[in-house]
């Protein structure tokens, strides 16, 4: 059980291939291109409700360069490295003054030599409270606001990543999940990953019992 719990707390690492695309298609494909370098376009600013998966997607981006490439959390220190060829800058609306200066330089850096500029805030580029020439950089490239998963269609993804692991989900359980597990997708999967092996390991069906079973030990856990 502890092994489960750690797997709940801790969902897998992000990539493009555990994010569940809803109606952010294009937006994925695009970055998809840019961390591969076949994208034309070196400049994308998304943004979007806190959840929403801006960070998973950035992060996901660095991990699939093949080239040097580096994520900076917003509040953090904007570090300069001359060898990364892609820099991905999270929740830009919070630097403070010293790293806006920083990534505006990152950002002509990149731009001069060729490199990709990657960031996230929760709005709009021209809605940022940040300096005005960065606000006008961010909004140079393209600029993607993700749309949010309905509970419909977390549903519908836990059904098929159900399907994928070889076990039906029951509707019951796939609500339950919704109401009382972790919000975002990979959360969820998380869960329902160790829902599958904690089937296994008891030999019991997965319902409604067992994942309250879990959710209450993880819980616990926590505390």
């Amino acid at each position: 059980m502890k092994q489960l719990l750690l797997d709940v707390a801790l969902p897998a690492a992000p990539a493009f291939d555990n994010f569940v695309v809803g109606r952010n298609g294009e937006l994925v494909q695009q970055l998809r291109s840019i961390a591969d370098g076949s994208s034309a376009q070196k400049s994308l600013y998304v943004w979007g409700e806190e959840g929403s998966g801006k960070t998973h997607l950035l992060k996901a981006a660095v991990e699939a360069c093949t080239f040097p490439a580096l994520y900076i959390k917003g509040g953090e220190e904007v570090i300069e490295d001359p060898r990364a060829r892609l820099i991905a800058i999270d929740d830009v609306e919070t630097l403070d003054g010293a790293a806006q200066i920083a990534t505006f330089h990152l950002y002509n850096r990149l731009r001069e030599e060729g490199g990709a500029f990657i960031a996230s805030g929760s709005v709009a580029p021209k809605q940022l409270g940040i300096r005005e020439d960065l606000q006008t950089r961010l909004g140079w490239g393209l600029v993607y606001h993700i749309t949010r998963l309905s509970d419909e269609e977390k549903m519908e993804a836990l059904h098929h990543q159900a399907q994928q692991r070889g076990f039906e989900l029951k509707t019951d359980v796939a609500n339950y999940l919704l109401r009382h597990g972790k919000r975002d997708m990979p959360g969820l999967i998380a869960v329902l990953d160790a829902l599958d092996r904690y089937s296994l390991e008891t030999k019991r069906p997965i319902t409604l019992p067992l994942l309250r079973e879990l959710l209450q030990e993880t819980l616990a856990g926590e505390h």
